[in-house]
């Protein structure tokens, strides 16, 4: 099958061609850098992505902080992890890069926070 896809490796934004008829050859073009072939590949194989959200945080003025996964989970996973994201709480102080959860559904990414709540 040939399908067609914008890159998001990087800023370049290149339109990949990526032919997975043979799954043990597949062909990726229109890449700019190495980084568009391994896009294309991984997106065809075994698609990941960052999840974003927000936890709750007691004793600070801050009523949340944002968080997000330390690296790209199984897209199938998405849902799960944010079930899981949604039964924490965090408490002041929150320092950015602070894992507030490990290994969130077994995917080996952590919930870290990206932003800082002080304690009041």
């Amino acid at each position: 099958m040939i399908r067609e896809m914008i890159c998001i490796s990087c800023p370049m934004g290149c339109h990949l061609t990526v032919d997975d008829s043979d799954k043990n050859d597949i062909k990726v073009s229109g890449n700019t850098c190495p980084r568009g072939r391994i896009y294309g590949i991984n997106e065809v194989t075994a698609p990941k992505r960052m999840v974003t959200s927000s936890v709750e945080v007691t004793g600070s003025d801050a009523k949340r902080v944002s968080v997000k996964t330390s690296e790209p989970v199984p897209k199938e996973q998405i849902f799960e992890c944010l079930d899981v994201i949604r039964t924490i709480t965090a408490a002041a102080p929150v320092r950015i890069g602070d894992v507030l959860y490990k290994n969130v559904c077994g995917s080996g990414a952590d919930i870290v926070a990206t932003r800082n709540a002080d304690k009041i």
